[in-house]
């Protein structure tokens, strides 16, 4: 590149800059200038020449880097750069599938959504103490969802990699279970996923999208210049779905469309949507509040008669977040005429609290949302990870920092605690359930307790490690801990030991009544032998609600079993089915690592609704209970040990009878 060319790229970077900066305020406004749309084509013509010579370029550079690549076989030990996500940066690039990882079959990679993890969501009336919490099922006239679009600095950090980093403090995601969809954001042309996040993701059930953005007049040409351009380019982004296994797309024309052009953005929307719903599994297209029905970069900030026909295309609207409370009475109004529901319209909260409270004054406008009953569209959750540097927290070390990645978790647990009230939680259903707790990171990696050795051994940051996480945040209970591990990167470290708190809220049936439930902790400290764990178990009658037992899980002198509360300790003799990593031979675990099974019979089929843990120490004691791995299983009738724990539910013996 030439000097002139240099300095043209400069120039043009600047005003990209600047004029990204205006198009944030004019959302918060609404509105567009004529001269910033002028502004914009000129600098779009002198970026298109630029970037043509450019391309020529990386062509020659790419096809020589293609050559010397060779192709993943073994997903353990590959390291090439294939194995990372990117983006595509242009159309030429979507149409021609110009990704290093084209030739990767990502079913080796990507695990496909798990629909199967988790049930119908219910709100809750309270989020931590599960004692005399009521849920309250969703229903069609209820129904509020979420949807959270990650940017986060650019995004495609350390997340972009398949195998692991060693920045193991950076962001993560653990809040999946109050989440209905995920979007992946970058302001690039077409934001592909890495897939560590489908992977944390589709464990917990939870779609995932990526971005069609389009923010230059010239990658408006491409794919509206004909009805032709418009099929292509459909057929490229569906096809980009099921090469890399997500489930669709947020699409956000940020330009303004010459009317000419818009019966074709139209088709677009519907054909995409189309074909999203056709050709991918769990498919969804949704729109974002941008383009009027004229072609004028003009954000609505409501639903109206202005954008209402990419909502009728689309399987919802993402409203941006300059709106009021006149803004939600006109989108109720307009939603009523469309005969849709409201939840298909998901009002926009912007994090870092542009035009809405945001941070931890969130709740505000999370409350707002919710009373209106609209779904929440919640931009750059990473807030409580990137502001971190405003308290001087280094968060771009790359080798990870302690402190940040303290300081990081307690905040965002505690955002999320404060706006949990205004979201559905979704029950985790399927047997057999584990989790070792990890968050997808670590400073090291553990097995049974003990830290493991060689290539696998040092500090890690691999969303695809996560475990299934907690089904509520756990501000003010327990925090992810690092120092040690029971299993992978992390443990639960308790810190409220004056009551019993909800980790898994559940909808585990067990139609034979026979539950076996295993666990595994560790007590540091000085008074081991004075302090207690229980883990708290709720089951109710599989078909009804009106009687509820309380399964207290400890280490007790005998089982108490009593109608409403029973007290067990944990058996001796060798149990079925029990998870590898919950050995049974004490001999395989590090030392003070402990693990408790159960094995339950009741009466009749029952269901497990929540699981949570009680701990206990002397006051003013120091000791600290470590929380390693859970495992709840459902086995056969026969073969039980003859030392299981019976348990009435019914009062009577119901395996000859029909279910209550």
């Amino acid at each position: 590149m030439d000097n002139l060319e240099s300095s043209d790229m400069k120039n043009t970077n600047k005003v990209m800059e600047n004029k990204q900066i205006e198009r944030e305020i004019n959302k918060n406004t609404g509105s567009a200038t004529e001269e910033e749309e002028e502004k914009e084509a000129v600098v779009s013509n002198k970026k298109k020449k630029v970037e043509e010579e450019k391309e020529k370029a990386e062509d020659s550079a790419s096809e020589k880097e293609t050559a010397k690549q060779q192709k993943c076989q073994d997903k353990n030990t590959c390291s090439c750069p294939q194995l990372e996500a990117e983006p595509i940066k242009d159309h030429r690039q979507l149409l021609e599938f110009r990704v290093r990882s084209k030739d990767i079959d990502w079913r080796q990679y990507v695990q496909p959504l798990d629909t199967g993890i988790r049930s119908a969501a219910v709100y809750l009336d309270r989020q931590v103490d599960y004692v005399g919490s009521q849920r309250r099922l969703v229903n069609e006239d209820n129904r509020r969802e979420l949807l959270v679009c990650h940017d986060m600095m650019g995004n495609y950090l350390e997340d972009r990699h398949f195998h692991s980093s060693e920045k193991y403090d950076d962001y993560r995601f653990v809040h999946w279970s109050a989440v209905d969809y995920f979007c992946y954001f970058s302001h690039d042309y077409v934001t592909i996923p890495p897939s560590g996040w489908l992977n944390a993701a589709h464990r917990h059930g939870v779609p995932v999208v990526g971005t069609f953005i389009v923010e230059a007049a010239g990658l408006l040409d491409d794919f509206l210049a004909s009805e032709e351009s418009v099929g292509r380019t459909v057929e490229a982004l569906t096809r980009l779905c099921g090469h890399f296994g997500f489930e669709g797309w947020l699409v956000n024309v940020e330009v303004t469309v010459p009317p000419p052009k818009m019966p074709h953005l139209y088709r677009f929307v519907r054909e995409l949507t189309a074909a999203t719903e056709s050709r991918v599994p769990h498919g969804r297209v949704f729109w974002y509040d941008s383009v009027t029905d004229e072609g004028k970069l003009r954000w609505q900030n409501e639903l109206n008669s202005r954008n209402v026909e990419f909502f009728r295309r689309s399987h919802g609207t993402l409203i941006n977040y300059a709106w009021d409370e006149g803004h939600l009475e006109r989108s109720a109004e307009q939603a009523k005429r469309e005969q849709s529901p409201r939840h298909r319209v998901f009002m926009g909260l912007d994090v870092f609290g542009r035009s809405r409270k945001g941070g931890f004054q969130s709740l505000e406008t999370m409350k707002l949302v919710a009373d209106n009953g609209f779904s929440a569209g919640i931009f750059a959750p990473g807030w409580t990870f990137e502001t971190l540097s405003r308290f001087g927290y280094s968060i771009k070390s790359p080798l990870g920092d302690d402190q940040t990645n303290s300081a990081f978790l307690a905040r965002n647990e505690a955002w999320w605690s404060r706006i949990w009230p205004t979201l559905a939680t979704h029950p985790y259903c399927r047997l057999p359930f584990f989790t070792d707790f990890c968050v997808g990171s670590g400073r090291a990696n553990y097995e049974r307790g003990s830290r493991t050795s060689g290539e696998d051994a040092g500090a890690f940051f691999n969303l695809t490690r996560q475990s299934l996480q907690p089904s509520v945040p756990l501000d003010r209970n327990a925090v992810h801990h690092f120092d040690e591990a029971f299993s992978g990167g992390s443990c639960l470290l308790v810190t409220n030991y004056e009551r019993a708190f909800r980790l898994f809220l559940t909808d585990f049936e067990l139609p034979l009544g026979v539950l076996l439930l295993s666990y595994a902790y560790k007590i540091n400290g000085a008074n081991v032998a004075a302090s207690n764990v229980d883990l708290v178990v709720r089951v109710t009658a599989l078909n009804r609600n009106d009687s509820e037992l309380y399964l207290f899980c400890g280490d007790y002198r005998g089982d108490i079993v009593a109608p409403q509360r029973c007290y067990l300790s944990p058996l001796e003799n060798r149990l079925p089915r029990v998870h590898a990593k919950m050995t049974q031979d004490s001999k395989s675990r590090a030392a003070g690592w402990q693990v408790r099974y159960y094995l339950v019979k009741f009466d009749g089929p029952v269901r497990v609704q929540d699981i949570g843990i009680k701990c206990q120490r002397p006051a003013e004691s120091q000791t600290e209970t470590q929380l390693g791995a859970v495992y709840v299983g459902a086995p056969p009738l026969e073969n039980l040990s003859d030392t299981r724990i019976d348990i009435p539910v019914y009062g009577r013996n119901l395996w000859n009878e029909p279910s209550a």
